[in-house]
This record gives structure tokens, sequence and C-alpha cells, in this order.
């Protein structure tokens, strides 16, 4: 793998822009004409927002992507007092939904984001024309051997990596069926050269992985009411290899909500953007055309 040129940092296709949500500044990468029907994606949890960036390219001639750099992440702000849970990230999301006036879109996210997106959806029904939530559901997070060994990464993880090539291995390792480009991207993206020139982290390892790692019940969410509340059409997609959101609890939600809509991708854990680029691309975009059809306020200009 050739060494990162840059880290944290923006890419040649994409605007940025910045959003207070608070007391936190917030990256916002977008892809697309700003005049065309807005889709807004969230990372998941140790994540950044140009890991969509390979999701947002084949829909430019259609459609806006806006990309958000979820608090303690990217080059968004650290929360000093480490607040890292869903109602402030789901706080943040609608300061950059009314920051940007989008009044009608559809919102996809991602294993943490994923859960964010599940809740704002339950709760913003009239702003969503579709929903797509990419390996999150109900307990997922907290009892799966997919949340199990996330904790143990969170745990083991190193702050810092002699060289690119060091850092490169420790991502393979992890994310065994991730492919190259992911894996460049991941390494470019979620790592900075600091002062001694070494390699760290661009998010807050430290506070993301205390913030998960000792969350107590009241900070822990049951996701089973916003599923069943939500009104809008829903893709659930699923990495057929998946240890984090199993079938029987993607089949769970699919029998409770009439409006979603699962599908299991193949040769995919977990990530499946990362390790099935080509399958989940194929199936967002089939959803995107029927939302379009479907949904007369997000008919394009």
């Amino acid at each position: 793998m050739a060494a990162a040129e840059s880290a944290c940092t923006p890419s040649g296709s994409a605007r940025e822009a910045w959003v207070s949500s608070g007391e936190l500044n917030l990256r916002v990468v977008e892809w697309g004409p700003p005049q065309a029907p807005a889709i807004v994606m969230l990372h998941g949890l140790r994540s950044y927002a140009y890991t969509w960036e390979p999701v947002a390219l084949p829909l430019l001639h259609e459609w806006r992507i806006v990309a958000l750099d979820q608090r303690g992440r990217g080059r968004s702000d650290w929360d000093p007092n480490g607040n890292y849970y869903a109602d402030a990230y789901v706080r943040d999301l609608e300061a950059v939904v009314d920051h940007l006036s989008l009044r009608r879109f559809v919102l996809l996210g991602h294993s943490m984001g994923g859960i964010n997106a599940l809740i704002y959806a339950s709760r913003h029904a009239d702003r969503l024309a579709g929903l797509v939530v990419e390996e999150a559901g109900p307990g997922a997070s907290a009892s799966s051997s997919g949340s199990e060994r996330i904790n143990r990464e969170l745990r083991e993880t190193p702050p810092s990596f002699a060289n690119w090539h060091e850092a490169a291995e420790f991502w393979r390792k992890v994310r065994p069926d991730i492919s190259a480009a992911a894996l460049q991207s991941r390494v470019t993206h979620s790592l900075k050269l600091d002062h001694d020139g070494r390699l760290t982290w661009c998010h807050d390892a430290a506070g993301i992985a205390k913030a998960r790692l000792t969350a107590t019940p009241d900070q822990q969410i049951d996701l089973w009411p916003h599923v069943e509340a939500l009104k809008m059409p829903t893709l659930l997609v699923r990495g057929a290899r998946s240890d984090y959101l199993s079938s029987a609890t993607a089949n769970e939600m699919y029998r409770r909500n009439p409006l979603i809509r699962l599908v299991e991708v193949p040769a995919a854990t977990h990530y499946v953007h990362d390790d099935n680029l080509t399958d989940f691309n194929g199936v967002l975009q089939r959803f995107l055309t029927e939302i379009r059809n479907l949904d007369g306020r997000i008919s394009l200009p």
C-alpha cells in the first residue's frame, strides 16, 4: 500500500462546509449538484464522512450527497465532555439539516450512524422521503458477538503507529474482508501525523472508547419503539456474514414494520459497503430510483 499523502483532508471532487451544533463545529462533505434531491449519510463508530465517497460518486448525476463527520471524528470537533451518545448525535444531525435547509431528503446510516438515523427518522417522519439502515438494529450494539468484537478492538487499538504500512496492517487485521480501495481510504482518512512523526487517530479514540465501554443502561437506546414508529419506505441492509446484526433481529424488524424491506448482501460482513461495494451500490441505487418515483416532493428539478 502506498503511503497516504494527507489525513483527515478533503478529496478533489468534494465540497466542504462547517456547521455549529452547540459549542462544536462539525465538518460536512458534499458531492453532486446543490439543487438536486439530497441524501444525508452517517458513518459508523470509528469512521468518517469520506467513507461514503465510493457510494456517492455513482449518484452525482441525480443526487446531492451530504456526509457528516459526526462529533469526534474526521475533522469535526472532539467533545470535551465525552458526550458520544445517541441523543447528542441526533441533535447534531438536526443542526446540519436545519443549517442546510433540507426539507425533504433520504437518510442513510451505517452501524452507529444507522442507530442515529433510526432515532432521527422516528422523530422527523415529515422530513424523510426514505431511510436506509446498513447493519443496525435493536440489541446489536449491546449483545451481539459483533459488539463484543468491537469492544475488544477498542480496548486493544494502539494509540499510534510508526508508519503507514504498520497502520494499514492494523486495519487489515481487524477488517480482513475489506477491499483494497476501502483499506486505502480508511488509512488515509482516519490517521494523521503528530509532531513526533508518528501516526495518530483523527477521531477521539480514547473518548469514543470510554463512552462505548462505560455506557450505563440509561445511555443505551431501546430501538424497537423507533423501528415500529417508522413511517417512510425503509431499506434495511444486512451483510450476509455479519456478526453484528443477526438474521433473526433483521427479520423481526421486517416483521414488525411493513415499510421495511430487508436485503442481505453476499460476501459482506458488518462493513457492507467496504466489503462488497458493487452489490451495496446496486441495492441502494434501485431503492433510490423507487423513492424518486414514489415521492413527488423529492422529484428532480
